[in-house]
């Protein structure tokens, strides 16, 4: 009880210092898709393009696939880029979506200081968007990492039945 309190505190503090954030960093952008801000602000949804472009957060607990557990691959949101298997993904009990492997390829990292932390910010290899961030605290029997991904930044594609 006392994780999911802090998380949701966490939370909170970097949703409403995100406008702090934005002013200290530049939107991501790759030469793989080039497009102006204005080409992405009309492709994304508010939220997704604060994410993904403007490297914010969205609050623990309310994404669509924090508890979403089905078959599938999850492809980056802005450009369809596969990202992760359903057979990646775990419950950390966070508040968002969790991995412990990204696809091989898939994502580029970062390092990230922002809000006085040092962290490992998860990008899309193709796009730029930011995803999340990645942790030394995921499952040991698998690859120990959690890939702490917002909600909105991604897709599922159910898979075939």
């Amino acid at each position: 009880m006392k994780r999911i309190v802090l998380l949701f505190v966490l939370g909170l503090f970097i949703s409403c210092n995100a406008q702090e954030k934005k002013k200290a960093t530049q939107p991501a952008t790759t030469n793989a898709m080039p497009k102006t801000e204005n080409e992405w602000k009309a492709r994304l949804t508010p939220e997704q393009y604060e994410v993904l472009r403007e490297k914010g957060t969205e609050r623990p607990f309310t994404g669509e696939y924090w508890k979403h557990f089905e078959k599938g691959m999850y492809v980056c949101a802005a450009c369809g880029n596969p990202l992760f298997t359903s057979d990646a993904k775990f419950d950390s009990e966070c508040g968002w979506p969790s991995f412990d492997q990204a696809i091989k390829g898939s994502v580029n990292y970062h390092n990230d200081s922002s809000f006085g932390m040092e962290r490992i910010e998860v990008t899309c290899a193709k796009c730029g968007g930011h995803l999340g961030h990645v942790f030394d605290d995921g499952p040991v029997q698998t690859t120990g990492k959690r890939f702490c991904t917002n909600s909105v930044s991604i897709k599922f594609i159910p898979a075939k039945k």
